[in-house]
C-alpha cells in the first residue's frame, strides 16, 4: 500500500485462510512483548483497513504463514516480508520504525525471551571483504546504475554520504556541498598539496577539493560504474589533469600524500582488514601528513542488520567509535577531533527519502515493486535508526604525532564561507 494512505496496495494479494485463533493472538502478543510493546498498532490478517487511532501508525501481518516467520527470525523476516508484500503498513514507515527500535531498547533492558532469541540470532560474522569479496560486495550495490541514484542523490555532487547542515531549512544539494568545504576545513588544505582519496564514490569530494583547494587528488575506487561516472565529470569540468581516479582497491594504494581522506568506505572494509587499512595511511602519509574518516558507527559491537547487510549492504559493519580510533591508533597518528554527526545523516536520509519517492513510478518500472518496497524500508530503517539513536556519524580527524601539521583550535570549521 501506499504509505499514509489507509489502503491496501493494488499489488497486495489476499490470501484466503482461517481468521486468527487464540493461538495466533498470543503469538502476536508475545511478539508485541519481545518489541517492547511500541506506540503503533500490530495486527493480524483479520484487521481490513487502518484503525481510526490518531497518530499511531499499523504494522498488518497479512497470513499465518508471515507470523510465525516473523516470530522465528524476526531480524531478517522483517524486510522479507516487508519487501514481498506480506507485511503492509499504514502511516509512514519510518514514523513505525522508529516507534519499534524505542520499543526495543525497553524489551533490551527486560531481556525478555524474544529478545534473548533476537540477540542469539544476531551473533554472525558479515560476508568477507577480501579482494574478491570486496569487489562483489561493492558492485552488487554501486553498481545499480548511475541513472538510478541520480534520481534522489544530489545533482552537483552525487553525494551518498551524510551531509553537513548549516541550518535544518537547508536543500540536501546545499547540505552536500556544506559537508564537502568542511571536510576540506578540517585537514585545512592547502594550494598544491597530494591528496589520497579511498573509496571516492562518484567523485564529488575529489573535484571539490581540486577545484576549492587546488590540490591534486588520486581516488580510488572499486565500483566500475562509479569510477566512469568520475572521470566523465572531472574531464567535463577541466579538471582532468589534477584528479585521477583509480579502479583499485584502497590495499594496494600507492604513493605518498599530504592528507589521507575516506568517506562512507571503513563501513565497508571489515573488521579483520582495520589494520590493513592503518598500515596504508601509515605508509601513504607524510612527515607532517593527516587524514579524516568518516564512517557510520554504533554504540556497541554488533553485526549490521541481518537483512540489510544480506539484500542492501554486503560484507557492510558500522564499527564502534573505538573500533575507529583503533584503525589509526595503532599507527602513531594523534586523534585531533571526533565529531558525531548522528543528527545530520537522519536529516539526509529523509531528503532520499523524498527524492525516492518523487522517482518511484520510475524506479518501480526498471526494478520492479519488491525493488521498491525493500529500498524504502532501507531508507525509512536507516532515517529512523538514526533518529532513534540506534546507529551514529562518526568524523574523526589525526595527523602523524607531533608534525602539528593542522591549525590549534577549529576555528577555521566556523568561519563564513
Amino acid at each position: 500500500m501506499a504509505e499514509g494512505t489507509g489502503h491496501l496496495e493494488p499489488d497486495a494479494v489476499e490470501r484466503e485462510q482461517s481468521p486468527p485463533n487464540r493461538v495466533d493472538r498470543w503469538l502476536l502478543n508475545m511478539l508485541n512483548q519481545g518489541c517492547g510493546e511500541p506506540d503503533a498498532d500490530i495486527a493480524l490478517w483479520d484487521v481490513a483497513e487502518s484503525p481510526a487511532t490518531a497518530g499511531r501508525p499499523l504494522l498488518r501481518i497479512t497470513s499465518r504463514q508471515a507470523l510465525y516467520r516473523l516470530l522465528v527470525k524476526p531480524e531478517l523476516r522483517f524486510g522479507e516480508l516487508y519487501a514481498s508484500g506480506e507485511l503492509e503498513v499504514y502511516g509512514d514507515l519510518a514514523d513505525l520504525m522508529e516507534r519499534i527500535y524505542a520499543g526495543l531498547r525497553r524489551a533490551t533492558l527486560a531481556k525478555g525471551p524474544l529478545r534473548h532469541a533476537l540477540e542469539r540470532a544476531m551473533q554472525r560474522r558479515a560476508r568477507p571483504n577480501h579482494l574478491d569479496g570486496s569487489k562483489q560486495n561493492i558492485h552488487s550495490h554501486y553498481d545499480l546504475g548511475n541513472d538510478f541514484y541520480a534520481l534522489w542523490l544530489d545533482p552537483d555532487y552525487m553525494q551518498y554520504t551524510c551531509a553537513y547542515y548549516p541550518t535544518w531549512q537547508a536543500t540536501l544539494a546545499e547540505a552536500q556541498a556544506a559537508k564537502l568545504e568542511h571536510v576540506c576545513r578540517k585537514l585545512a588544505l592547502k594550494p598544491g598539496e597530494r591528496v589520497i582519496d579511498a573509496g571516492g564514490g562518484w567523485g564529488g569530494l575529489a573535484r571539490y577539493m581540486a577545484r576549492h583547494y587546488g590540490v591534486t587528488v588520486r581516488s580510488y575506487n572499486i565500483s566500475r560504474e562509479q569510477v566512469a561516472y568520475a572521470r566523465e565529470r572531472a574531464d567535463a569540468e577541466g579538471l582532468g589533469d589534477r584528479v585521477e581516479y583509480i579502479e583499485d582497491d584502497y590495499r594496494n594504494i600507492t604513493g605518498t600524500c599530504d592528507a589521507f581522506v575516506s568517506i562512507g568506505m571503513l563501513e565497508h572494509v571489515g573488521l579483520d582488514n582495520y589494520a590493513a587499512l592503518g598500515a596504508v595511511i601509515d605508509r601513504s602519509l607524510t612527515d607532517k601528513g593527516r587524514g579524516l574518516v568518516h564512517s557510520i558507527g554504533q554504540l556497541s559491537h554488533r553485526p549490521l542488520n541481518e537483512w540489510i547487510e544480506r539484500n542492501i549492504f554486503p560484507g557492510a559493519y558500522p564499527p564502534t567509535l573505538q573500533e575507529m580510533l583503533d584503525v589509526v591508533s595503532n599507527a602513531d597518528f594523534k586523534v585531533m577531533d571526533v565529531e558525531n554527526l548522528r543528527a545530520h545523516y537522519a536529516h539526509t536520509l529523509e531528503h532520499w527519502r523524498e527524492g525516492f519517492e518523487a522517482n518511484v513510478g520510475d524506479i518501480e518500472q526498471r526494478f520492479g515493486a519488491e525493488f521498491v518496497r525493500a529500498w524504502r524500508l532501507y531508507l525509512s530503517g536507516s532515517r529512523a535508526s538514526f533518529s532513534a539513536g540506534e546507529m551514529q556519524l562518526y568524523q574523526v580527524l589525526f595527523e602523524r604525532n607531533w608534525s602539528e601539521a593542522l591549525p590549534a583550535t577549529l576555528s577555521r570549521l566556523y568561519r563564513d564561507p
